[in-house]
């Protein structure tokens, strides 16, 4: 196990805000409530997903999981696994936020885990991720690859959450170079911004046809379009939450990574061995929760020079000589 994965899951461990404990060696019927877009979007929830299949192939036990297909059935799920004895149930995205506020006071002694959000109750452990710090390092690595000085960002819902990944990838960029230009665009302002990947290659082939060589795709399932879309046009794509480059080996010039599947599986493990504390956690580069990425599909399309100038900004912000501003601090961008 790496160092950036032990502290990540050292810091998630210590979550610990108002702290309801389980008792330790406490039997678990584990379930996750998905966000929209479907368990194999390729990115954010097929992460929680990976997360889950990795503790399950450990240790043998089930997991209940629901896809829904809108958001008004995330209430649904998560009371009906509560009504049923699952315990602890994961609820992906910030959008179930609302729901699991009411239904985790209904049952009290049902243990939650929010991811994206936060919801502060005593049976409530929610999981938070600094996208702009990594996003900051993937728009270093955009404008270092840039031939034309113009790179692409295609979001998906338009909410202050994406917004935090552009404004974190635009900030990387001008730190590359100041004199880049940035084309950004939303795909749309309702839940099926995340599930149309048509829409996101033509909003790509539209910034494609204005200059841009290299395009950040945040946006879920929409964002396999996009992706797709570099690829046709022999551009480069930038994944997001999972690591995507094995998408496309060659077009796909590195992935924003949050680990979302260590947040699921270190939930599961924490109730398996009666670690499991409710509280907040936020966690960005210093704690593993988010990074770039390089293997042995983008490798060759990563120069030295690149990769040192990125993970030079990635040690300031640690460090804390660079300080990535967040857009959700207070609705703009620096």
């Amino acid at each position: 196990m790496g160092s950036r994965c032990r502290s990540f899951l050292v810091a998630l461990a210590s979550v610990v805000l108002g702290a309801q404990t389980v008792a330790a060696q406490t039997p678990i019927k584990p379930a996750i409530v998905y966000s929209t877009g479907g368990k194999f979007d390729k990115s954010f929830n097929e992460g929680v997903s990976a997360g889950a299949e990795k503790f399950k192939a450990e240790t043998k036990i089930p997991i209940a999981e629901f896809e829904p297909s809108n958001e008004t059935q995330f209430e649904q799920a998560q009371r009906r696994f509560a009504q049923r004895g699952d315990d602890p149930i994961i609820a992906v995205g910030f959008a179930q936020g609302v729901a699991l506020e009411k239904v985790a006071k209904e049952f009290p002694k049902t243990h939650f885990t929010l991811i994206d959000s936060v919801v502060n109750l005593p049976n409530v452990q929610s999981i938070t991720f600094k996208e702009h710090e990594g996003s900051f390092l993937v728009g270093v690595a955009a404008a270092l690859a840039s031939k034309t000085g113009k790179v692409g960002f295609v979001g998906g819902m338009d909410i202050p959450l994406i917004r935090r990944f552009l404004c974190g990838y635009e900030q990387g960029i001008k730190y590359a170079n100041p004199k880049a230009e940035l084309i950004s665009n939303m795909t749309g302002t309702t839940p099926a911004a995340w599930n149309d990947p048509g829409r996101g290659a033509e909003l790509a082939k539209g910034q494609f046809d204005r200059g841009v060589d290299v395009v950040y795709a945040a946006a879920g399932s929409t964002g396999i379009g996009v992706l797709q879309a570099a690829k046709d046009r022999g551009k480069y794509g930038i994944g997001v939450d999972s690591n995507q480059d094995h998408l496309h080996p060659g077009t796909m010039l590195t992935s924003m990574i949050k680990r979302v599947d260590l947040a699921a599986y270190q939930s599961f493990k924490a109730m398996q061995s009666g670690s499991w504390h409710a509280g907040s956690s936020v966690l960005g580069l210093k704690e593993g929760g988010v990074d770039w990425t390089i293997d042995q599909y983008n490798e060759k399309l990563i120069t030295p020079e690149m990769k040192a100038k990125v993970e030079q900004a990635k040690a300031d912000i640690i460090a804390g000589k660079i300080e990535v501003h967040d857009y959700m601090s207070d609705n703009s961008c620096r």
